[in-house]
């Protein structure tokens, strides 16, 4: 560590002072701007093709002051050669080309201007790219960004191992960091790991493994095991941690835009730990931290599993997309088709904190369209809920998926539903009895009980019997009268902390479950008083509600809390579920509830009895019958009893009906 903090010193003293001649650990000697005069001539290096690296000319037009990333100034250049009419101007991959005059490091090739046909680009300093090894996070968190007017010379962002259709899925998503990715292919010598030097090829990596994902440029500089790149950042996040790579050059790229060059990212060599506005810097031999990612998808249509294994660099932002379109490429790679199907998996996320539990879900999914991305959407949504979250850091050590994907639509409509007992007291328990039908299929039933809350307020309660993740009617209804988007309504959704939003993520109603929980006829989405366009309206908190009386006497603290959960009750089935609907119950106390109860008891005895009577008068006047009858009139008396016998059923089978008609609450609103 002694030799580290020297070496960092002189270093140090070295940009400060930056005279002519001066030497650098790895005998490089360097030119500062204040040297470099108009007309000046040099060359730069890099790399078209394989891991040659090649020349090309450079001639200094004068310094543009104060221009640059870090405040600094530019150099600007025209560039010129074969090399550089071969691939019709400066190409995107020559960022960090290091530019010699005299045979002194000047800086490295990082910018362009759009109209200048790839001649004219702008170099920054050797001196501004040393500092980022100087960098001290606790004292310097300003990352500058270059003058709007100047282009820096992109990165190209290979992709290997991606199918065609996950390209496409990738390209979407990382649109929201303003990269796009460019379908790339594995060089034969890509995992032998190659030393750097000035002008050689380099990667910028976010995925290895199974897949690649990273971005390409030129090394501007070397010391030992350190090295600069790039002379411009890669996504500006400071201290980074990507995966270093080497790379080879297949070819250059022409574009009507700007060329690019097209290479492979090869063998992991190291470290990026710095991306800021001068470019990036990377260690030798050393590794960052990365989180695992293992995925299995079972295609049971036709019997084949495939398995993907990356790893990811540690970044709370990026780890969602990188994630997903991981995911997705698994998918896409064993359904080897596209449209629709259902699926349904178990994800785990497992926290770096080992002492933590792991956040593990399952849920089921059907698509019409696709069924790939259609299965990532949950677990790309949950992540950047925890990751991004702003109470705390969730940092995470792997993250496991397990799939299953069929052809087959495997959903169910909840057709209707009977719930019983008629009157409830708090505390009572419901049996619900739901009846359902497979898409072109039977006809099954699902029963599952709910318990009234202890503390329920006496009156009107309403139950809701839905799917899943089907949004309650009531709330649909007020969803469209306002017109309130989903991104509105996750704002809606307010957390107190942490662990509140880990809890509440963790027990979301499955698909495939059937849910039945009551919905509060005072709760709105959107707060009284407020306009349906408030930029951020939050959830209107549910009203203090009164105890019954027969509960008044019992200790406080059984108050029911604003923040608590609402009761509900689940039970999983085998289908995702689709419809809904809503019961009414009145809810009296247990002296009225018995008294209800009693008389209904008593109107069933009674009814039962009054068909218990007619059936005995019926089998009375048959034995008062002649009983000296030929055996043909015993026979049509056997048939007649047979007679009274359905009649018999069929009352009773009408009874039974009247019984469970009575006993359950109407089925109303549903939602097919």
């Amino acid at each position: 560590m002694f030799t580290i903090k020297k070496k960092y010193k002189v270093l140090a003293m070295v940009i400060g002072l930056f005279v002519s001649g001066i030497t650098y650990g790895s005998g490089e000697e360097f030119m500062p701007v204040s040297e470099i005069r108009e007309g000046m001539r040099g060359y730069a290096k890099t790399v078209v093709h394989g891991t040659k690296i090649e020349t090309f000319d450079v001639d200094v037009l004068g310094i543009m002051k104060k221009k640059g990333a870090n405040g600094g100034d530019l150099i600007l250049v025209k560039v010129s050669g074969p090399l550089i009419d071969q691939t019709e101007g400066i190409a995107q991959g020559m960022s960090g080309s290091p530019v010699y005059i005299d045979g002194k490091l000047i800086g490295a090739v990082a910018y362009g201007f759009s109209q200048s046909g790839g001649r004219i680009g702008m170099v920054t300093p050797i001196s501004d790219m040393l500092n980022l090894w100087l960098v001290d996070d606790k004292k310097n968190q300003f990352i500058p960004q270059p003058s709007a007017h100047l282009i820096p010379i992109t990165t190209p962002l290979m992709a290997s191992g991606y199918t065609e259709k996950a390209m496409e899925y990738l390209t979407k998503k990382m649109g929201n960091f303003h990269m796009t990715p460019v379908s790339s292919v594995t060089s034969g010598d890509d995992d032998v790991p190659r030393p750097l030097e000035a002008g050689s090829a380099v990667a910028a990596s976010m995925v290895t493994g199974d897949l690649r994902l990273g971005a390409i440029g030129t090394v501007t500089y070397v010391d030992k095991n350190r090295m600069l790149a790039f002379g411009h950042p890669f996504m500006t996040r400071g201290s980074s941690n990507y995966f270093m790579h080497n790379s080879y050059i297949y070819t250059v790229v022409p574009s009507k835009n700007i060329p690019f060059k097209m290479g492979s990212v090869g063998a992991e060599i190291g470290i990026v730990n710095q991306d800021r506005g001068a470019g990036i810097a990377g260690i030798s031999g050393e590794f960052p931290q990365s989180v695992a990612l293992h995925v299995s998808v079972n295609d049971k249509d036709v019997g084949t599993t495939e398995n993907l294994n990356v790893r990811m660099i540690d970044n709370e932002a990026l780890l969602p997309t990188l994630s997903t379109t991981s995911i997705y490429t698994a998918m896409s790679r064993a359904m080897d088709r596209e449209g629709s199907g259902t699926v349904s998996f178990t994800y785990t996320l497992y926290p770096k904190d080992t002492k933590k539990e792991p956040f593990r879900r399952t849920n089921m999914y059907w698509s019409s369209r696709d069924i790939a991305e259609r299965s990532v959407d949950e677990i790309y949504q949950v992540m950047r809920l925890l990751l991004q979250n702003r109470f705390k850091a969730y940092p995470l050590r792997s993250i496991s998926m397990d799939m299953n994907v069929t052809k087959d639509r495997k959903t169910a409509q909840l057709l209707d539903a009977s719930a019983t007992p008629v009157v409830v007291s708090p505390g009572d328990k419901i049996y619900v009895r739901v009846r359902l039908e497979a898409w072109r299929g039977n006809i099954f039933y699902k029963n599952l009980t709910f318990t009234v809350p202890k503390n329920q307020p006496l009156g009107s309660m309403m139950l809701e019997v839905r799917g899943g993740g089907v949004v309650p009617l009531p709330y649909l209804f007020q969803q469209q009268k306002y017109n309130l988007t989903d991104e509105i309504i996750s704002r809606l959704n307010t957390r107190k902390d942490f662990d509140d939003l880990y809890k509440k993520l963790l027990k979301e109603d499955q698909n495939n479950q059937i849910v039945v929980e009551i919905i509060e006829p005072d709760v709105s989405m959107v707060p009284k008083g407020e306009s349906v366009n408030v930029e951020k309206p939050d959830i209107q908190t549910k009203k203090e509600e009164k105890k019954p009386d027969y509960l008044k006497e019992k200790d406080s603290s059984n108050e029911k809390k604003k923040d608590e959960e609402q009761p509900k009750s689940k039970i999983d089935t085998d289908y995702i579920i689709l419809g809904d609907g809503q019961f009414t119950f009145k809810v009296v106390s247990p002296e009225e509830r018995d008294r209800e109860l009693k008389k209904m008891a008593d109107e069933h005895k009674k009814l039962s009895a009054t068909m218990s009577d007619k059936k005995t008068d019926k089998e009375t006047e048959d034995d008062k019958k002649d009983k000296k009858e030929t055996e043909s009139a015993d026979k049509k008396n056997d048939d007649k009893n047979s007679e009274e016998d359905k009649e018999s059923t069929m009352i009773l089978g009408s009874t039974e009906k009247e019984f469970i008609s009575a006993s359950s609450m109407p089925w109303s609103k549903m939602i097919k």
